[in-house]
């Protein structure tokens, strides 16, 4: 509980890279929040997860980047072929779609240990920056010791991660890495794919909601934004909620790790 008239500065953060203070809750279209939803979302929500597959998203973020471009932060990528032709496609196809002149953070998906991030790539991503196409350059990624490599020493202004109270394996292998420089972390599956939402077999405790969820990540002074995907309204507004709370207690946060290796098993 706050104390009357102290300020929660706790849901918002000024993002590396783009010196821009932020709410601290992401949004994802992923899956499938109407346009109507998305709308509301995007009343609170500046930083946007896209891709075109995403229709409702896509309605509702052409509506207000026409008319609030600098409040948004929005982060799009190539959903198909990591080569510099691609790439650049998949950059000018998502200016056009979104009907604005540069993306906020151009990410690759997926990077894991096989995938190509060769000298030819990186330097069509610095050409896509230079040319004031994209602003921050980013990927997600999995390998957690290639993460922290890439924290350490690469071009990359962002790194989208797993990180949640069943796999939070990037306070050793990624976190002690941000030093000498500070990209921003996005953390995504803050519900271990709603698998933090149910109990495990054999246990008779309570469960963490989804807030409980996105608290956890937030709490960590290394994450920037959590990203949420909300199924509908009630459970946006749910998650909105929460992030109001503030970070968690100690108890809380000794339950949430307690539940997260229950889960992971």
């Amino acid at each position: 509980m706050r104390e009357a008239g102290v300020v929660n500065d706790f849901p918002f953060r000024e993002l590396p890279g783009l010196g821009r203070r932020m709410f601290r809750l992401g949004l994802s279209g992923s899956f499938d929040l109407d346009e109507d939803g998305c709308s509301e979302a995007l009343e609170r929500i500046q930083y946007v997860f896209w891709s075109p597959r995403m229709k409702g998203l896509t309605v509702a973020l052409r509506r207000v980047l026409a008319h609030e471009r600098e409040r948004y932060v929005v982060s799009a990528g190539p959903l198909l072929g990591y080569t510099p032709g691609a790439l650049r496609r998949a950059a000018v196809a998502a200016l056009r779609s979104l009907g604005i002149e540069c993306l906020d953070v151009f990410q690759l998906y997926w990077l894991g240990k096989m995938s190509f991030f060769t000298g030819a790539v990186q330097e069509e991503l610095m050409k896509l920056r230079e040319e004031g196409k994209v602003r921050l350059l980013g990927v997600s990624i999995h390998d957690r010791p290639r993460a922290g490599k890439l924290v350490e020493d690469s071009i990359l202004d962002l790194l989208m991660i797993r990180y949640n109270a069943a796999h939070p394996g990037a306070e050793q292998d990624i976190f002690p890495h941000l030093g000498r420089r500070r990209p921003a972390m996005i953390a995504y599956t803050a519900t271990a794919w709603r698998r933090l939402l149910r109990a495990p077999r054999g246990w008779n405790g309570k469960v963490p909601t989804a807030g409980d969820c996105y608290r956890f990540c937030l709490t960590s002074p290394h994450i920037d934004v959590a990203l949420t995907g909300p199924r509908n309204v009630a459970e946006l507004r749910e998650n909105l909620a929460a992030i109001e709370k503030g970070p968690l207690s100690p108890e809380e946060m000794l339950f949430m790790r307690e539940f997260g290796r229950a889960v992971h098993g």
